[in-house]
């Protein structure tokens, strides 16, 4: 075996460590709690939020979340602030997503929407539990800041890896709690190979 596959392995080994690394505690049931009732009990949605690469893993949790029964939308922390905000509603509830916690733009959001719904219940999904960010929501998932496996150590990599493990996890958690079946995919999935997937099992039921 030559040293740059060692290496590889290396990586993938230590993304694999990050994930297992991820503290699992009650804060994740009342996170998945709290969507439940400001979305399947109050009729709101969950607003995700972040910049950069960890805005990016939010607009897949948000689609991700949609497809699967729980309505969810991606709000640019920046556009927010130009407009966009407006999206928000007062049954809403905002998933605030950055590794430092210290993010300008979405610590900024949290301000902005506390003049519109001071309501509003905020979770963040972080790297550190006693961030800005952190001190500003109602629940806080840890993603246990793993470190960055690119050369500099600074490159979302790991972090972001942990920050889709844990919207991954938040997902099915609320699939299982809302009961939602092939039926419910089927409905929301009329094209493609995964449409094509859900509507065989549906038809093998």
């Amino acid at each position: 075996m030559n040293n740059k596959i060692k290496y590889i392995e290396e990586l993938i080994r230590q993304e694999v460590q990050a994930i297992k690394n991820i503290p699992i505690t009650d804060q994740i049931e009342h996170a998945v709690s709290k969507i439940h009732h400001q979305v399947h009990e109050l009729q709101g949605k969950v607003v995700i939020s972040g910049m950069g690469k960890a805005g990016q893993i939010g607009q897949i949790i948000a689609t991700t979340f949609s497809s699967t029964g729980t309505p969810a939308v991606f709000l640019h922390p920046g556009e927010a602030q130009h407009g966009d905000i407006g999206i928000l509603q007062q049954n809403d509830i905002l998933l605030l997503i950055s590794n430092s916690g210290k993010t300008r733009e979405v610590i900024e959001l949290v301000g902005l929407v506390k003049k519109l719904y001071a309501h509003i219940p905020v979770i963040a999904i972080t790297g550190n539990t006693k961030n800005t960010l952190a001190t500003m929501a109602d629940i806080v998932l840890w993603t246990g800041n793993p470190q960055e496996i690119d050369t500099l150590g600074l490159t979302p990599t790991t972090s972001t890896t942990v920050m889709t493990i844990m919207g991954d996890i938040l997902v099915v958690l609320m699939m299982q709690k809302i009961h939602f079946t092939v039926e419910d995919y089927a409905l929301r999935h009329h094209g493609g190979y995964i449409g094509d997937t859900a509507n065989k099992k549906l038809n093998n039921l």
